[in-house]
């Protein structure tokens, strides 16, 4: 297992609980087998908040499971090599973070708790690893989409820039359990940007990048219009994003569009969900942003994701 050189506290949230098959009554004091006096208090739901804090490390051999779990939630039943693309994160482990529980009880009876990855944030250099299987996937995939939702014009520019090997695209990934606040946002990409410039200064892969390509978790309340405007841009004001600070990205996009991912949804983490009741439909939204845009973007996590 690679050492820990960074460790850095990121703040606190909910920590995300399994699925359990037990009854959410377990542990209440009280309950009975049946009785009218007890219906009132059977129909109220009961929450229970556990503050988490939370550290960023270097990625390492151990966070395997826990990356490729987060990439299955993003990129769901799609053709990607999903092995092979944890296994490059890993290997470049001098761009990118995990994000961990920062103490873990001693009484846990879950071994796995110290090493649990809840999110992570890294950058691949789709033109430097060009040819690997994960990454011509992931742009027949963008491709593919793109042709279907945008203007020929707009697909066919976008199918030029990622091929272009004069100006390096990089694909930026940030994936977190939901329940993990948006406030850990802003030190993980200041973290990023300050190893991808150190990457840039000392000549190590995934340094200088001309655009970013972000495909982020979305939705819209179903039922709605789901069009995409001329050039291919959603519907903001239809739009959610399940990364509330990749709004900021989506602003700063010069080609955007977004997909349905509604018939490979079937889980809560990938995308079926409702707000007081209106269901919601899952999207995947493509944003190609340049790279001069970073630093206003990152103006914007601060202003609002400061703790």
């Amino acid at each position: 297992m690679a050492s820990l050189a960074k460790k850095r506290a990121l703040g606190t949230g909910e920590k995300p609980e399994e699925d359990h098959e037990e009854s959410s009554d377990e542990g209440i004091e009280g309950v009975g087998d049946s009785g009218d006096d007890d219906s009132e208090d059977s129909d109220e739901e009961i929450n229970e908040e556990i503050t988490v804090d939370f550290e960023a490390h270097t990625i390492s051999d151990s966070d395997s499971n826990g990356i490729k779990k987060l990439l299955k939630q993003l990129f769901l039943k799609a053709n990607i090599n999903l092995s092979q693309l944890t296994d490059l994160i890993i290997q470049q482990n001098h761009i990118g973070s995990v994000i961990r529980q920062a103490d873990v009880p001693e009484d846990s009876d879950n071994d796995d708790d110290i090493d649990e990855v809840f999110g992570f944030i890294s950058l691949l250099n789709l033109t430097e690893r060009k040819g690997s299987e994960c990454v011509e996937q992931i742009k027949e995939l963008v491709l593919e989409h793109c042709e279907k939702c945008c203007p020929k014009n707009i697909a066919e520019q976008l199918d030029k820039i990622l091929n272009d090997t004069t100006k390096p695209v990089g694909l930026l990934l940030s994936e977190r359990f939901i329940n993990v606040p948006p406030q850990i946002a802003l030190p993980l990409h200041k973290q990023l940007q300050e190893e991808i410039a150190e990457a840039q200064r000392t000549n190590k892969p995934t340094g200088k990048c001309h655009f970013y390509i972000m495909i982020s978790k979305t939705f819209k309340e179903a039922g709605k219009n789901n069009s995409t405007l001329r050039g291919g841009a959603p519907k903001k004001d239809e739009l959610m994003f399940t990364n509330a600070e990749e709004e900021f990205f989506h602003e700063h996009a010069v080609i955007k569009f977004n997909y349905s991912v509604q018939e490979e949804s079937d889980s809560c983490l990938a995308g079926r969900w409702s707000f007081d009741d209106v269901p919601m439909k899952p999207f995947r939204t493509v944003m190609l942003i340049p790279a001069k845009s970073i630093s206003p973007i990152m103006e914007k996590l601060r202003e609002y994701l400061s703790i």
